[in-house]
């Protein structure tokens, strides 16, 4: 059906071209045959030519349709209607300016420049229409306010600076897992979006050869898929795709920059990157780390020495969080758990460190005195 629409589509063509462009073609070539400026045999002569090159081009046409097809089958149905008028509203605004040049004798100016104005309207129309779909509700919708009865002033909330509807999700905090347990708390605002090109990386990586990256891999597919199931926050799909841009993380950032919204991750790298291109960015890691107990000197704690230390008959433990203790006269206690006590807690790049020393040792001091 569809090559059948094509070629009907190109002996059309073919008529009309015959009818409006050959004999102005014969007198280029100064032929005065008169028999070739009839309409009739111009009309044959063109729909012969287009049916010929239908034979060539119908396949390579088909398989472009083929493609629009299913991309317009994956869009959403307010997507497509977004796009639908802002293109055709780019492209009445370029034919309105464009009448200002179809009297103008030269070529370029009269037929060209139309041409380009349209084009360049269509895209832009395009490109409004689908990354400002969210603003839509905004432009049909009333802006209620409160009045306050006493001294009857308006009061209005502003959404804030700092609330971003979207958030985008990158590989590593979908293999990580916590966002799933992040938003089950409650706490995760707005809308989560996962675009085709991190939802393409963790495929790769559940099909890799490697056995541990394959099981990160299916950890992030069955995280994400929890998300979209249990409808804790609203999950969607971003279709699009930036072909100039090789790397995932640049195209999150330029994503991001694109519909106004923050990047979930856990990835520290990325999180600087973001941040110097001016991109929010909420790093999992740094909210853990916020809510970490703190730990003050004096304060008893009960850990298991399970290594030794660098220097100093020093002995290492961690809490259950993974901060390290570092235990004077620790190794003395090797695999051990014993009652300490906190002298001090560092703070590095890497994380917190925390000194003590056996509880048990000072309570034996003080007895002997």
């Amino acid at each position: 059906m569809r090559k059948r629409i094509i070629r009907l589509i190109f002996a059309f063509l073919g008529i009309g071209a015959g009818y409006s462009f050959l004999p102005s073609l014969w007198r280029i070539l100064n032929i005065d045959q008169p028999v070739l400026y009839n309409g009739i045999i111009n009309m044959l002569i063109g729909f012969s030519l287009l049916m010929i090159c239908s034979f060539f081009l119908t396949e390579p046409v088909e398989g472009i349709l083929k493609k629009v097809e299913e991309t317009l089958a994956r869009q959403k149905t307010e997507v497509i209607i977004s796009e639908s008028i802002a293109i055709i509203v780019s492209l009445v605004i370029a034919v309105l300016i464009s009448t200002l040049f179809w009297q103008s004798s030269l070529f370029f100016v009269n037929t060209i420049l139309p041409v380009i104005l349209m084009i360049v309207f269509a895209y832009l129309g395009w490109f409004v229409g689908r990354t400002r779909l969210s603003d839509l509700p905004k432009i049909f919708s009333t802006r209620t306010r409160k009045k306050d009865s006493e001294n009857n002033n308006v009061l209005e909330r502003k959404a804030g600076d700092n609330f971003y509807k979207y958030k985008l999700l990158d590989t590593n905090i979908l293999i990580d897992g916590r966002i799933y347990d992040l938003a089950k708390t409650g706490f995760l605002e707005g809308t989560l979006i996962v675009p085709n090109f991190v939802l393409y990386e963790l495929q790769y990586i559940a099909d890799s050869g490697d056995s541990i990256k394959r099981v990160r891999g299916r950890r992030g597919l069955d995280i994400l898929n929890k998300l979209r199931d249990e409808k804790i926050v609203p999950v969607e799909m971003y279709e699009g795709d930036f072909d100039d841009i090789q790397e995932v993380d640049s195209k999150l950032i330029k994503l991001a920059k694109m519909l106004d919204a923050v990047i979930v991750t856990n990835d520290y790298n990325l999180n600087k990157v973001s941040e110097f291109q001016n991109v929010k960015v909420l790093n999992v890691n740094a909210l853990a780390k916020a809510l970490k107990p703190r730990v003050i000197p004096g304060e008893r704690l009960n850990v298991m020495v399970i290594k030794n230390g660098t220097e100093r008959q020093q002995g290492v433990a961690y809490l259950d969080d993974g901060t390290m203790i570092v235990v004077e006269d620790g190794r003395y206690y090797m695999n051990k758990t014993i009652e300490v006590e906190v002298t001090s807690a560092l703070q590095t790049d890497a994380g917190r460190m925390i000194f003590a020393k056996p509880y048990h040792s000072k309570k034996k001091l003080k007895e002997k005195n």
